[in-house]
Protein backbone atom coordinates (compact mmCIF):
# COMPACT_ATOMS: atom_id res chain seq x y z
CA UNK A 1 0.00 0.00 0.00
CA UNK A 2 1.28 3.20 -0.71
CA UNK A 3 2.01 5.74 2.07
CA UNK A 4 3.20 8.69 -0.14
CA UNK A 5 2.27 9.49 -3.52
CA UNK A 6 3.29 12.00 -5.62
CA UNK A 7 1.75 13.15 -9.37
CA UNK A 8 3.51 15.46 -11.81
CA UNK A 9 5.51 16.77 -8.82
CA UNK A 10 7.87 19.77 -9.75
CA UNK A 11 9.98 22.32 -7.82
CA UNK A 12 10.86 25.46 -9.51
CA UNK A 13 13.44 27.60 -8.37
CA UNK A 14 15.74 29.83 -10.55
CA UNK A 15 15.08 27.17 -12.89
CA UNK A 16 12.79 23.54 -12.28
CA UNK A 17 14.64 21.61 -10.01
CA UNK A 18 12.36 18.47 -11.17
CA UNK A 19 9.35 18.17 -12.75
CA UNK A 20 6.39 15.88 -13.89
CA UNK A 21 7.42 13.76 -11.12
CA UNK A 22 4.88 10.61 -10.07
CA UNK A 23 6.18 8.26 -7.54
CA UNK A 24 4.42 6.03 -4.84
CA UNK A 25 6.34 5.12 -1.50
CA UNK A 26 4.99 2.12 0.12
CA UNK A 27 5.83 -0.63 2.36
CA UNK A 28 9.33 -2.65 1.44
CA UNK A 29 10.32 0.56 -0.44
CA UNK A 30 14.30 0.78 -0.22
CA UNK A 31 14.40 4.36 -2.83
CA UNK A 32 17.87 5.85 -3.80
CA UNK A 33 17.72 9.63 -4.91
CA UNK A 34 20.16 10.35 -7.30
CA UNK A 35 21.02 13.76 -8.95
CA UNK A 36 24.22 16.15 -8.92
CA UNK A 37 24.93 19.12 -6.21
CA UNK A 38 22.49 21.59 -6.05
CA UNK A 39 19.86 19.16 -8.36
CA UNK A 40 17.16 19.03 -5.59
CA UNK A 41 17.63 15.85 -3.69
CA UNK A 42 17.57 17.55 0.05
CA UNK A 43 14.49 19.64 -1.63
CA UNK A 44 12.60 16.55 -2.42
CA UNK A 45 12.67 15.20 0.83
CA UNK A 46 11.39 18.24 2.30
CA UNK A 47 8.41 18.29 0.18
CA UNK A 48 7.69 14.37 1.73
CA UNK A 49 8.33 16.06 4.62
CA UNK A 50 5.16 18.79 3.49
CA UNK A 51 8.55 21.35 5.10
CA UNK A 52 8.58 22.35 1.22
CA UNK A 53 5.24 23.22 -0.99
CA UNK A 54 5.99 21.99 -4.56
CA UNK A 55 5.59 24.71 -7.58
CA UNK A 56 3.52 21.93 -9.56
CA UNK A 57 1.69 18.49 -8.48
CA UNK A 58 0.25 17.01 -5.34
CA UNK A 59 1.47 14.92 -2.60
CA UNK A 60 -0.74 12.39 -0.88
CA UNK A 61 0.09 11.00 2.47
CA UNK A 62 -1.42 8.09 4.39
CA UNK A 63 -3.41 10.10 6.99
CA UNK A 64 -1.48 10.54 10.58
CA UNK A 65 1.40 9.31 8.75
CA UNK A 66 4.55 10.01 10.61
CA UNK A 67 7.52 10.54 8.36
CA UNK A 68 10.99 11.16 10.10
CA UNK A 69 13.43 13.02 8.30
CA UNK A 70 16.97 13.00 8.89
CA UNK A 71 19.20 16.33 7.74
CA UNK A 72 22.17 17.10 6.84
CA UNK A 73 23.25 19.18 9.56
CA UNK A 74 22.91 19.49 13.24
CA UNK A 75 20.97 22.40 13.87
CA UNK A 76 22.81 24.74 16.55
CA UNK A 77 20.49 24.42 19.58
CA UNK A 78 21.75 20.88 19.94
CA UNK A 79 25.33 21.00 20.34
CA UNK A 80 25.36 21.68 24.07
CA UNK A 81 23.20 18.77 24.43
CA UNK A 82 24.60 14.92 24.84
CA UNK A 83 23.93 12.49 22.61
CA UNK A 84 21.61 10.71 24.96
CA UNK A 85 19.90 14.08 25.60
CA UNK A 86 19.84 14.62 21.82
CA UNK A 87 17.81 11.78 21.16
CA UNK A 88 15.68 11.22 24.34
CA UNK A 89 14.82 14.86 23.79
CA UNK A 90 12.38 13.95 20.48
CA UNK A 91 10.57 11.60 22.08
CA UNK A 92 7.14 12.93 22.86
CA UNK A 93 6.07 14.80 26.15
CA UNK A 94 3.69 12.17 26.99
CA UNK A 95 6.81 9.49 26.73
CA UNK A 96 9.45 11.98 28.28
CA UNK A 97 9.73 10.12 31.50
CA UNK A 98 7.69 6.49 30.77
CA UNK A 99 9.27 5.51 27.74
CA UNK A 100 13.14 6.35 27.80
CA UNK A 101 14.27 2.81 27.77
CA UNK A 102 13.09 3.67 23.93
CA UNK A 103 16.11 5.68 24.07
CA UNK A 104 18.59 2.65 25.15
CA UNK A 105 17.42 0.25 22.40
CA UNK A 106 17.69 2.33 20.00
CA UNK A 107 21.34 3.55 20.59
CA UNK A 108 22.39 -0.10 21.43
CA UNK A 109 20.61 -0.97 18.38
CA UNK A 110 23.02 1.43 16.84
CA UNK A 111 26.15 0.11 19.19
CA UNK A 112 26.86 3.46 20.80
CA UNK A 113 29.36 3.09 23.68
CA UNK A 114 28.07 4.10 27.01
CA UNK A 115 30.77 6.30 27.37
CA UNK A 116 29.88 8.39 23.86
CA UNK A 117 26.45 8.30 25.36
CA UNK A 118 27.08 11.30 28.01
CA UNK A 119 29.27 13.14 25.48
CA UNK A 120 28.15 16.72 24.32
CA UNK A 121 27.34 16.79 20.64
CA UNK A 122 29.90 19.67 20.01
CA UNK A 123 32.93 17.23 21.22
CA UNK A 124 32.04 14.05 18.92
CA UNK A 125 33.08 14.03 15.49
CA UNK A 126 31.24 14.22 12.38
CA UNK A 127 30.36 10.45 12.20
CA UNK A 128 28.91 10.41 15.63
CA UNK A 129 26.78 13.37 15.63
CA UNK A 130 25.28 11.97 12.34
CA UNK A 131 24.30 8.80 13.98
CA UNK A 132 22.97 11.10 17.16
CA UNK A 133 20.68 12.68 14.44
CA UNK A 134 19.04 9.06 13.06
CA UNK A 135 18.90 7.73 16.33
CA UNK A 136 17.11 11.23 17.14
CA UNK A 137 14.55 10.53 14.41
CA UNK A 138 14.39 6.61 14.75
CA UNK A 139 13.04 6.98 18.39
CA UNK A 140 10.05 8.82 17.38
CA UNK A 141 9.04 5.35 15.93
CA UNK A 142 8.11 6.88 12.02
CA UNK A 143 5.87 5.10 9.17
CA UNK A 144 8.45 6.49 6.68
CA UNK A 145 12.20 7.07 7.23
CA UNK A 146 14.20 9.50 5.18
CA UNK A 147 17.59 10.31 5.28
CA UNK A 148 19.85 12.95 3.34
CA UNK A 149 23.70 12.07 2.64
CA UNK A 150 23.88 9.40 5.59
CA UNK A 151 27.44 8.35 5.24
CA UNK A 152 28.49 11.87 5.36
CA UNK A 153 31.82 11.98 8.08
CA UNK A 154 31.24 8.27 8.77
CA UNK A 155 34.29 5.51 8.42
CA UNK A 156 34.01 2.58 6.79
CA UNK A 157 33.21 0.52 9.66
CA UNK A 158 30.00 2.65 10.87
CA UNK A 159 29.16 2.82 6.94
CA UNK A 160 28.84 -1.23 7.75
CA UNK A 161 27.09 -0.67 10.63
CA UNK A 162 24.67 1.41 9.21
CA UNK A 163 23.88 -0.54 6.31
CA UNK A 164 23.45 -3.80 8.71
CA UNK A 165 20.79 -1.39 10.69
CA UNK A 166 18.79 -0.04 7.76
CA UNK A 167 19.17 -3.46 6.27
CA UNK A 168 17.57 -5.26 9.41
CA UNK A 169 14.95 -2.23 9.96
CA UNK A 170 11.31 -3.94 9.19
CA UNK A 171 10.22 -3.98 5.57
CA UNK A 172 6.99 -2.45 6.50
CA UNK A 173 8.66 1.15 6.97
CA UNK A 174 9.86 2.57 3.54
CA UNK A 175 13.49 4.11 3.48
CA UNK A 176 14.46 7.31 1.22
CA UNK A 177 18.06 7.54 1.01
CA UNK A 178 19.63 10.77 -0.94
CA UNK A 179 23.20 10.40 -1.34
CA UNK A 180 26.27 9.98 -3.43
CA UNK A 181 27.99 7.31 -1.75
CA UNK A 182 27.49 4.50 -4.92
CA UNK A 183 28.56 1.33 -2.72
CA UNK A 184 25.85 2.43 -0.15
CA UNK A 185 23.35 2.99 -2.62
CA UNK A 186 24.00 -0.59 -3.51
CA UNK A 187 24.02 -2.28 -0.29
CA UNK A 188 20.95 -0.56 0.99
CA UNK A 189 18.18 0.38 -1.63
CA UNK A 190 16.13 -2.08 -3.98
CA UNK A 191 14.92 1.42 -5.74
CA UNK A 192 16.69 3.89 -7.92
CA UNK A 193 15.12 7.36 -8.81
CA UNK A 194 17.26 9.95 -11.24
CA UNK A 195 16.19 13.40 -10.09
CA UNK A 196 16.14 15.66 -13.15
CA UNK A 197 14.52 18.61 -14.66
CA UNK A 198 12.15 17.42 -17.02
CA UNK A 199 11.81 13.80 -16.33
CA UNK A 200 12.86 11.51 -13.97
CA UNK A 201 13.10 7.74 -14.25
CA UNK A 202 12.79 5.28 -11.28
CA UNK A 203 13.76 1.57 -11.90
CA UNK A 204 13.34 -1.49 -9.07
CA UNK A 205 16.93 -1.81 -9.06
CA UNK A 206 19.93 -0.67 -6.72
CA UNK A 207 21.65 1.83 -8.05
CA UNK A 208 24.50 0.42 -9.96
CA UNK A 209 22.31 -1.73 -11.77
CA UNK A 210 19.54 1.39 -12.18
CA UNK A 211 22.39 3.30 -14.14
CA UNK A 212 23.29 0.89 -17.01
CA UNK A 213 19.28 0.49 -17.20
CA UNK A 214 19.38 4.71 -17.38
CA UNK A 215 22.25 4.11 -19.92
CA UNK A 216 20.70 2.16 -21.77
CA UNK A 217 17.00 4.40 -22.01
CA UNK A 218 19.40 7.59 -22.95
CA UNK A 219 21.28 5.39 -25.51
CA UNK A 220 17.98 4.64 -27.04
CA UNK A 221 16.26 7.72 -26.49
CA UNK A 222 19.25 9.65 -28.54
CA UNK A 223 19.05 7.10 -31.17
CA UNK A 224 15.96 7.43 -31.59
CA UNK A 225 16.21 11.29 -31.77
CA UNK A 226 19.22 11.01 -34.51
CA UNK A 227 16.45 9.02 -36.34
CA UNK A 228 13.25 11.23 -36.00
CA UNK A 229 15.73 14.31 -37.23
CA UNK A 230 17.39 12.27 -39.61
CA UNK A 231 13.66 11.57 -41.28
CA UNK A 232 12.59 15.36 -40.68
CA UNK A 233 15.63 16.58 -42.58
CA UNK A 234 14.70 14.22 -45.59
CA UNK A 235 11.32 15.06 -45.65
CA UNK A 236 11.91 18.69 -45.42
CA UNK A 237 14.72 18.20 -48.56
CA UNK A 238 11.65 16.30 -50.32
CA UNK A 239 9.14 19.22 -49.78
CA UNK A 240 11.65 21.52 -51.16
CA UNK A 241 12.42 19.57 -54.04
CA UNK A 242 8.31 19.20 -54.67
CA UNK A 243 7.88 22.93 -54.16
CA UNK A 244 10.17 23.96 -56.86
CA UNK A 245 8.85 21.38 -59.32
CA UNK A 246 5.27 22.98 -58.20
CA UNK A 247 6.20 26.49 -58.76
CA UNK A 248 7.75 25.74 -61.59
CA UNK A 249 4.94 24.02 -63.60
CA UNK A 250 2.06 25.63 -61.65
CA UNK A 251 0.30 22.11 -60.24
CA UNK A 252 -1.57 22.31 -57.00
CA UNK A 253 -1.30 18.82 -56.32
CA UNK A 254 2.48 19.49 -55.80
CA UNK A 255 1.92 22.47 -53.34
CA UNK A 256 -0.32 20.50 -51.20
CA UNK A 257 2.17 17.66 -51.13
CA UNK A 258 5.14 19.96 -50.37
CA UNK A 259 2.71 21.52 -47.11
CA UNK A 260 2.10 17.64 -46.10
CA UNK A 261 5.71 17.04 -46.58
CA UNK A 262 6.52 20.39 -44.07
CA UNK A 263 3.89 19.29 -41.61
CA UNK A 264 4.88 15.78 -40.97
CA UNK A 265 8.50 17.12 -40.93
CA UNK A 266 7.21 19.74 -37.79
CA UNK A 267 5.97 17.24 -35.93
CA UNK A 268 8.43 14.77 -35.99
CA UNK A 269 11.08 17.74 -34.59
CA UNK A 270 7.85 18.93 -31.63
CA UNK A 271 7.95 14.85 -30.52
CA UNK A 272 11.64 14.27 -30.62
CA UNK A 273 13.06 14.47 -27.03
CA UNK A 274 16.33 14.44 -26.97
CA UNK A 275 18.07 11.71 -24.59
CA UNK A 276 18.81 14.28 -21.03
CA UNK A 277 22.54 15.81 -21.00
CA UNK A 278 23.11 17.06 -16.95
CA UNK A 279 24.11 20.50 -16.39
CA UNK A 280 27.82 20.01 -15.26
CA UNK A 281 28.07 21.38 -11.62
CA UNK A 282 31.63 22.38 -12.59
CA UNK A 283 34.24 19.84 -15.06
CA UNK A 284 37.32 18.62 -13.32
CA UNK A 285 40.06 18.71 -14.98
CA UNK A 286 43.70 17.62 -13.35
CA UNK A 287 47.45 17.73 -14.83
CA UNK A 288 50.32 15.58 -14.68
CA UNK A 289 53.58 17.39 -15.28
CA UNK A 290 55.30 14.45 -15.39
CA UNK A 291 58.94 13.23 -14.22
CA UNK A 292 61.50 10.86 -15.33
CA UNK A 293 62.29 9.65 -12.06
CA UNK A 294 61.14 5.96 -11.24
CA UNK A 295 60.86 6.09 -7.57
CA UNK A 296 59.78 9.32 -6.23
CA UNK A 297 59.54 8.50 -2.52
CA UNK A 298 61.49 5.43 -0.63
CA UNK A 299 60.13 4.89 3.10
CA UNK A 300 63.10 3.30 5.19
CA UNK A 301 60.82 1.74 8.41
CA UNK A 302 59.78 5.40 8.68
CA UNK A 303 57.73 5.93 11.91
CA UNK A 304 54.44 7.60 12.11
CA UNK A 305 53.78 9.46 15.14
CA UNK A 306 51.37 10.78 17.09
CA UNK A 307 51.74 14.60 18.01
CA UNK A 308 52.96 14.01 21.65
CA UNK A 309 55.13 10.74 19.79
CA UNK A 310 53.52 8.08 20.42
CA UNK A 311 53.90 5.63 18.38
CA UNK A 312 51.37 4.59 15.45
CA UNK A 313 52.87 2.58 13.10
CA UNK A 314 56.53 1.91 11.44
CA UNK A 315 56.33 1.58 7.90
CA UNK A 316 58.85 -0.60 6.77
CA UNK A 317 60.96 -0.07 3.28
CA UNK A 318 58.37 1.05 1.07
CA UNK A 319 58.68 2.95 -2.36
CA UNK A 320 56.08 5.26 -4.31
CA UNK A 321 57.01 5.06 -7.68
CA UNK A 322 55.68 6.73 -10.61
CA UNK A 323 52.40 5.53 -11.60
CA UNK A 324 51.72 3.97 -8.50
CA UNK A 325 48.13 4.90 -7.29
CA UNK A 326 48.26 3.84 -4.25
CA UNK A 327 45.05 3.55 -1.38
CA UNK A 328 45.44 3.27 2.26
CA UNK A 329 43.33 1.33 4.36
CA UNK A 330 42.74 0.74 8.16
CA UNK A 331 40.48 1.52 10.62
CA UNK A 332 39.96 5.07 12.08
CA UNK A 333 42.53 6.06 14.49
CA UNK A 334 45.59 3.68 13.48
CA UNK A 335 47.50 6.32 11.20
CA UNK A 336 45.95 7.64 7.85
CA UNK A 337 45.71 10.56 8.32
CA UNK A 338 49.15 10.96 10.12
CA UNK A 339 50.83 9.11 7.78
CA UNK A 340 49.24 11.53 4.78
CA UNK A 341 50.80 14.48 6.99
CA UNK A 342 54.16 12.80 7.52
CA UNK A 343 54.34 12.46 3.54
CA UNK A 344 53.50 15.72 2.91
CA UNK A 345 56.16 17.31 5.18
CA UNK A 346 58.49 15.31 3.80
CA UNK A 347 57.83 17.20 0.63
CA UNK A 348 57.39 20.29 1.23
CA UNK A 349 60.70 20.26 3.96
CA UNK A 350 63.13 17.70 2.32
CA UNK A 351 65.53 16.29 4.68
CA UNK A 352 63.41 17.50 7.57
CA UNK A 353 61.52 13.94 7.82
CA UNK A 354 63.38 11.10 9.08
CA UNK A 355 63.83 7.54 6.84
CA UNK A 356 62.18 9.27 4.35
CA UNK A 357 64.08 10.21 1.06
CA UNK A 358 62.11 12.42 -1.44
CA UNK A 359 63.30 12.69 -5.59
CA UNK A 360 63.69 16.31 -5.95
CA UNK A 361 61.92 16.48 -9.01
CA UNK A 362 58.91 15.39 -7.51
CA UNK A 363 56.24 18.60 -7.21
CA UNK A 364 53.06 18.11 -4.83
CA UNK A 365 49.44 18.79 -5.14
CA UNK A 366 47.58 18.13 -1.68
CA UNK A 367 43.69 17.93 -0.38
CA UNK A 368 43.02 17.37 2.86
CA UNK A 369 39.44 16.15 4.21
CA UNK A 370 39.22 19.95 5.70
CA UNK A 371 39.86 21.19 1.83
CA UNK A 372 42.37 23.65 3.96
CA UNK A 373 43.94 24.45 0.98
CA UNK A 374 41.61 27.22 0.21
CA UNK A 375 40.86 29.61 2.71
CA UNK A 376 37.65 30.50 4.07
CA UNK A 377 38.03 34.06 4.17
CA UNK A 378 39.69 34.37 0.35
CA UNK A 379 37.61 34.78 -2.81
CA UNK A 380 37.89 32.52 -5.89
CA UNK A 381 38.72 35.27 -7.91
CA UNK A 382 41.63 36.50 -5.47
CA UNK A 383 42.77 33.26 -4.63
CA UNK A 384 43.11 32.04 -8.05
CA UNK A 385 44.34 35.30 -9.95
CA UNK A 386 47.07 35.54 -6.64
CA UNK A 387 48.08 32.34 -6.07
CA UNK A 388 48.65 30.87 -9.92
CA UNK A 389 49.40 34.49 -11.25
CA UNK A 390 47.37 33.72 -14.38
CA UNK A 391 45.45 37.09 -14.48
CA UNK A 392 41.70 37.95 -13.40
CA UNK A 393 39.85 37.39 -16.90
CA UNK A 394 41.53 33.98 -17.01
CA UNK A 395 40.96 33.51 -13.25
CA UNK A 396 37.15 34.29 -14.21
CA UNK A 397 36.81 31.43 -17.06
CA UNK A 398 38.83 29.22 -15.06
CA UNK A 399 36.39 29.49 -12.02
CA UNK A 400 33.31 29.32 -14.59
CA UNK A 401 34.53 26.11 -16.14
CA UNK A 402 34.80 24.81 -12.29
CA UNK A 403 31.26 25.59 -11.61
CA UNK A 404 32.27 28.64 -9.56
CA UNK A 405 29.46 31.18 -11.62
CA UNK A 406 30.51 35.04 -11.82
CA UNK A 407 28.36 36.06 -9.05
CA UNK A 408 30.18 33.77 -6.32
CA UNK A 409 33.44 34.23 -7.45
CA UNK A 410 34.11 37.68 -5.65
CA UNK A 411 32.06 36.45 -2.18
CA UNK A 412 33.93 34.76 0.53
CA UNK A 413 34.72 31.20 -0.15
CA UNK A 414 33.22 30.28 3.28
CA UNK A 415 29.78 30.95 1.60
CA UNK A 416 30.69 28.22 -0.69
CA UNK A 417 28.66 24.80 -0.73
CA UNK A 418 30.70 22.07 -0.42
CA UNK A 419 30.19 20.81 -3.80
CA UNK A 420 31.92 24.16 -5.28
CA UNK A 421 34.81 24.01 -2.10
CA UNK A 422 35.43 20.84 -3.74
CA UNK A 423 35.68 21.76 -6.96
CA UNK A 424 37.67 25.27 -6.25
CA UNK A 425 39.93 22.80 -4.46
CA UNK A 426 40.75 20.46 -7.62
CA UNK A 427 41.11 23.40 -9.79
CA UNK A 428 43.49 24.53 -7.39
CA UNK A 429 45.10 21.10 -7.84
CA UNK A 430 45.21 21.66 -11.61
CA UNK A 431 46.71 24.95 -11.63
CA UNK A 432 49.66 23.52 -9.15
CA UNK A 433 50.32 21.16 -11.92
CA UNK A 434 51.56 18.51 -10.05
CA UNK A 435 53.78 15.03 -10.54
CA UNK A 436 52.46 13.49 -7.26
CA UNK A 437 49.22 13.71 -5.81
CA UNK A 438 48.39 13.41 -1.60
CA UNK A 439 44.54 12.98 -1.15
CA UNK A 440 43.11 12.34 1.81
CA UNK A 441 38.91 11.98 1.66
CA UNK A 442 39.30 13.55 -1.91
CA UNK A 443 35.16 12.74 -2.85
CA UNK A 444 34.26 14.34 0.08
CA UNK A 445 31.26 16.71 -1.02
CA UNK A 446 31.46 15.59 -5.03
CA UNK A 447 28.21 14.20 -5.94
CA UNK A 448 28.86 11.06 -8.46
CA UNK A 449 29.51 12.85 -11.93
CA UNK A 450 32.49 14.51 -9.69
CA UNK A 451 33.33 10.95 -8.47
CA UNK A 452 33.52 9.98 -11.60
CA UNK A 453 35.07 12.35 -13.42
CA UNK A 454 37.95 12.54 -10.37
CA UNK A 455 38.41 8.88 -11.27
CA UNK A 456 38.48 9.53 -15.17
CA UNK A 457 41.39 12.30 -14.90
CA UNK A 458 43.32 10.38 -12.45
CA UNK A 459 43.48 7.56 -14.87
CA UNK A 460 43.88 9.44 -18.19
CA UNK A 461 46.60 11.59 -16.97
CA UNK A 462 48.39 8.56 -14.96
CA UNK A 463 48.97 10.23 -12.10
CA UNK A 464 50.89 9.28 -9.11
CA UNK A 465 49.09 9.79 -5.97
CA UNK A 466 48.92 8.09 -2.59
CA UNK A 467 45.10 8.46 -1.27
CA UNK A 468 43.02 7.88 1.89
CA UNK A 469 39.11 7.16 1.17
CA UNK A 470 36.53 5.61 2.65
CA UNK A 471 34.35 5.66 -0.89
CA UNK A 472 34.68 2.06 -1.64
CA UNK A 473 33.20 2.31 -5.31
CA UNK A 474 36.35 5.13 -5.54
CA UNK A 475 38.81 3.05 -3.70
CA UNK A 476 38.24 -0.24 -6.64
CA UNK A 477 38.16 2.56 -9.37
CA UNK A 478 40.90 4.12 -9.05
CA UNK A 479 43.77 1.81 -6.74
CA UNK A 480 46.78 -0.20 -8.19
CA UNK A 481 48.41 -0.56 -5.30
CA UNK A 482 46.77 -1.29 -1.39
CA UNK A 483 48.55 -0.52 1.54
CA UNK A 484 46.97 -1.32 4.93
CA UNK A 485 47.56 -0.17 8.21
CA UNK A 486 47.25 -3.01 11.05
CA UNK A 487 48.74 -4.18 14.07
CA UNK A 488 51.15 -1.12 14.25
CA UNK A 489 52.55 -1.92 10.83
CA UNK A 490 52.12 -0.73 7.13
CA UNK A 491 51.47 -3.96 4.78
CA UNK A 492 50.97 -4.37 1.34
CA UNK A 493 47.64 -6.39 0.19
CA UNK A 494 46.54 -7.46 -3.08
CA UNK A 495 42.82 -5.91 -3.23
CA UNK A 496 41.08 -3.93 -0.90
CA UNK A 497 38.00 -6.28 -0.73
CA UNK A 498 39.60 -8.83 2.03
CA UNK A 499 39.87 -5.12 4.07
CA UNK A 500 36.07 -4.58 3.33
CA UNK A 501 34.62 -7.67 4.21
CA UNK A 502 36.25 -7.62 7.59
CA UNK A 503 34.93 -3.93 8.54
CA UNK A 504 31.60 -5.71 7.48
CA UNK A 505 32.36 -8.77 9.60
CA UNK A 506 33.71 -6.16 12.41
CA UNK A 507 36.55 -8.55 12.61
CA UNK A 508 39.34 -6.07 11.07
Amino acid sequence: MALISLKSLGVTMSAPLFSNLDLTIGGGDRLGIVAANGRGKSTLLKCLTGEVEPTTGDITRTRGLRVGHVEQSVAPALFGRTFYEVVADALPPDQADSETWRVDVVLDSLDVPEAMRERRMQALSGGWQRLALIARVWVTDPDVLLLDEPTNHLDLARISQLENWLNALPREVPVVIASHDRAFLDATTNRTLFLRPEQSPVFSLPYSRARDALDEVDASTERKFQRDMKVAQQLRRQAAKLNNIGINSGSDLLTVKTKQLNQRAEKLEEAANPAHRERSAGAIKLANRGTHAKVLITLDDAAVETPDGTLLFRTGKRHICQGDRIVLLGRNGVGKSRFVTLIRNAILEPDMVRNVKVTPSTVLGYSDQALSGISGDDTPLAMVSRRYDVGEQRARSLLAGAGVVIEMQEKKIGVLSGGQKARLMMLALRLANPNFYLLDEPTNHLDIDGQEALEEELLKHQASCLLASHDRSFIRAIGNRFWLIEKRRLIEVEDPEGFFREVAEGTG
